[in-house]
């Protein structure tokens, strides 16, 4: 996850309804200052942000990355409508961390090795090599992982509880469930063992076919999204070996 986030501000007495009707998981797990972990996606079910929803009192605190946040507040703004709905960036800030918690932080709702966030007046965290514990942990992160072209249940969405399948329409909701229900991923987030030095988005190939691309990079360990199909053997990723252990 980058260090650089954006806190927007949804107020209004529509705000959970609206966000309901958008985002991929269910709005009214923020109420008493619960957190989601959610998406926005094209009306074609494609990724268009990730992010964090806390409840905050009279207010839903939107947690982004800053690269992402005009887009996604324009975005919201165009859903708005006639929606008694405000949005606002804030001049709140980010401390995260995996030791002990401070008063006031929540549990990161993706995964609890992910440790805490605290939103306030000041940022950063604890020091943590956050790169290896997500390749570790297989947690995509905007802009590397995660781009315009992925599906999120292709990026493990599911497993890091950021979507709900009960909890209605939402836009790209029927794209996500027809995936869900009634198709075998092809392709996905893996992890894999790399021998070598490698860019992160090198081209991964199995022979002289194309298996996928490989992502973060964390000592011998990385984040690739594979071609199931295609991937296995011996494949590599420009002079790099790259292997995956299926499970």
């Amino acid at each position: 996850m980058s260090d650089t986030r954006t806190i927007l501000a949804i107020t209004g007495e529509d705000r959970a309804h609206f966000l309901q009707g958008l985002v991929t998981n269910d709005v009214d797990k923020t109420r008493d200052g619960g957190i989601v972990y959610a998406a926005l996606l094209t009306p074609q079910g494609k990724y268009l942000a990730d992010f964090f929803l806390k409840g905050d009192g009279d207010r839903i605190l939107l947690d982004v990355d800053t690269a992402l946040a005009p887009a996604l507040a324009q975005r919201l703004s165009m859903y708005k409508l006639r929606a008694k709905v405000g949005i606002e960036e804030t001049a709140m800030q980010v401390r995260r961390g995996t030791g002990p918690a401070p008063e006031g932080a929540v549990m990161d709702p993706r995964d609890p090795a992910l440790g805490w966030r605290l939103y306030g007046a000041e940022g950063g965290d604890d020091g943590t090599d956050w790169t290896a514990l997500r390749v570790t942990r297989m947690v995509p992160e905007t802009g590397a992982e995660l781009t315009p072209d992925s599906y999120i249940l292709e990026m493990g969405f599911e497993r890091l509880h950021g979507v709900d399948f009960r909890k209605g329409c939402y836009v790209g909701q029927e794209v996500t469930a027809r995936m869900k229900h009634k198709t075998e991923l092809k392709k996905g987030l893996a992890q894999v063992r790399v021998s070598g030095e490698v860019t992160p988005g090198t081209p991964i190939m199995a022979g002289d076919r194309d298996a996928g691309i490989l992502h973060s990079v964390a000592g011998d360990q990385a984040l690739a999204y594979l071609r199931f199909d295609r991937a296995g053997g011996a494949m590599t990723a420009g002079e790099a070996q790259v292997v995956w252990e299926k499970d």
